[in-house]
This record gives structure tokens, sequence and C-alpha cells, in this order.
């Protein structure tokens, strides 16, 4: 392979069609798409300033690099790239690529990043910034750290170990989760999605847990989680705390060792679908739903 050192690049497509190449200390300044259609190259302690540096790549391979806060947009429609080490400052960073691999990864701003990606495996990484992951597939993710609202939207095949999420309306029309050992932070947790399995997870959910199929709770525990479980059907629950309310699941089974308050509106879903175990006796039924909360 050819080896590039210690340069600096500016103007559009500065080294387009590049191949077969080894990039050391380079920096890329203003100018956009500077390694457009590249393949094959090694890319070590490199800055990118500016729009749009890989567009249309493969085989891209990344450590200790920079992308500062102008190259936004800046890795689309690319196959087959792992980075490590390295700080990524731009927002929309990730569109329609496959075959991602990223460890060690500081997202200071992933806002409206790893769009409508495929085969994304995600480790000991942070990361920060609102819709994080929509519409992406086939995601792995081990000891990393979200804080941004609204993260993997309508995404489906997600795996979760050892990972926290401080977002609102996480995990929404989502198929096909496994959540291992996480903390979860944030209201209206899972809604609209189907297929999701939480083992041992702690969760704090306002009307979390709500409008979903096939949703499993192993050992875990939940926090300050009132009305939860609203139109759920397929429940598989055991919870190692006490659940502050539940409202109007359609079917399944919950087991917790107290529950505050149950609201069951017989007139909404059928009470004999249901069953609620508890060690402690429930403190207060409810059996009319407040149409604040349906929305009617």
């Amino acid at each position: 392979m050819q080896e590039i050192k210690e340069k600096y690049f500016e103007g559009e497509r500065a080294l387009y069609g590049l191949s077969n190449t080894i990039l050391k200390n380079v920096t890329f300044g203003e100018g956009e798409s500077p390694l457009k259609e590249t393949k094959d190259l090694e890319i070590k302690a490199t800055i990118f300033k500016y729009k749009y540096p890989l567009w249309h790549s493969n085989n891209i391979n990344i450590t200790d690099a920079i992308f500062e806060t102008m190259s936004r947009s800046g890795i689309w429609y690319t196959d087959n790239i792992s980075i490590k080490n390295s700080n990524l400052q731009a927002p929309k960073l990730f569109r329609r690529c496959k075959n991602i691999t990223l460890d060690h990864i500081f997202f200071s701003n992933a806002e409206e990043t790893m769009w409508t990606c495929e085969d994304i495996t995600i480790k000991n990484t942070e990361i920060n910034g609102d819709y994080f992951g929509k519409d992406s597939s086939n995601i792995y993710m081990e000891n990393v750290r979200v804080i941004g609202n609204y993260v993997f939207d309508g995404a489906k095949n997600i795996v979760c170990k050892n990972c926290s999420f401080v977002s609102k309306d996480a995990f929404w029309n989502c198929e096909n989760v496994t959540l291992i050992n996480c903390q979860i932070d944030g209201e209206y947790l899972s809604w609209n999605s189907s297929h999701i399995t939480f083992k041992d997870c702690t969760i704090e959910s306002d009307q979390g847990l709500c409008y979903m199929d096939y949703v499993t709770l192993e050992n875990c525990i939940l926090n300050q989680t009132p009305l939860a479980f609203e139109k759920c059907s397929n429940i598989k629950a055991t919870i190692n705390s006490k659940i502050t309310s539940i409202k109007n699941p359609i079917s399944g089974i919950i087991k917790a060792k107290k529950i505050e308050t149950v609201i069951i509106d017989p007139t909404k879903v059928d009470p004999k679908a249901t069953k609620i175990i508890f060690i402690e006796p429930v403190d207060r039924e409810v059996s009319v739903s407040d149409q604040n909360q349906e929305g009617e």
C-alpha cells in the first residue's frame, strides 16, 4: 500500500477515488467530499474539518481520528467501515451504511446519526444526541452510554448489553430487541413495539412500556414507572420491585413484589386475560380509566 503522511488537503474531492493507501497524520481542510468513492484505506491520526468526507466508500479502517463539527453528513453509503479510539463531533455522520464497527468512540453530537444502516457493532462508546439509530437493523451494543431522545426509533434486531440510556421515547416502533443488564431512564419507553425483552434491567419511565406486543421483563426493577403496560398484549413480566401502577393490560402475566395501583377498565380490556401476581396487597384498584389518559 502507498502511504500519505503529514499532509494538508483543501478543495473539493481532494483525493477522489483513492485506494490501497495508508493516510497518517493528514488533515482535510475546507472542501467537500475529500475521500469520495475510495476503498481499502487505513486512516490513522487524521482530522476531517469539512463536509461529506467518506461517501460511497468501501473497506475503510480508521483509528485515532477526529471528525470536527463541520464534517457533518460525513459517512454515507459506505460499507465495511471500522472506527476506533476516535472523537466524532459532527451530526448526521452515518446514513445507509452497512457493516459498521465502532469501538472506544465519543460522539459529542450524534443528532440524526446512524440512520437506515445495517449490521452495526458498537462497544465502549458514549453517544450524545437525539434520534440516534433511526430505522437501522442488526445492531449489537456493549458498554455503551446514550444520552439523547428517540434512540432507535423504528429499528429492529437489536441486542444491548451493559448499556445505559437517558432517552425520552426510546425504542419506539421497534421489533426484536433484547436488553441485558441495562439502565433506562426516560418517559414513554418502547411504545408501539413488538418482541422486546428486558433482562436484569433497571427502568424508570413515566407511562413506559405501553401499546406493545410480546414484551418480556425478566428479573427487572421498575422505579417510578406509573401507568405501565397500557394496551400491551402477551406480557411476561417478573419485576423485583414495586410497580407504581399498571393500566389496562390486554393479556399476559405480571408478577411483582407490590403494585400500588391497578387500573383495569372492563370496557377497555378483558380483566381475565391478564394474570396479575403480587406479594404485598394492592393499595388501590380502579375500574374506570381516566379519559385524559385514553386521549378521548
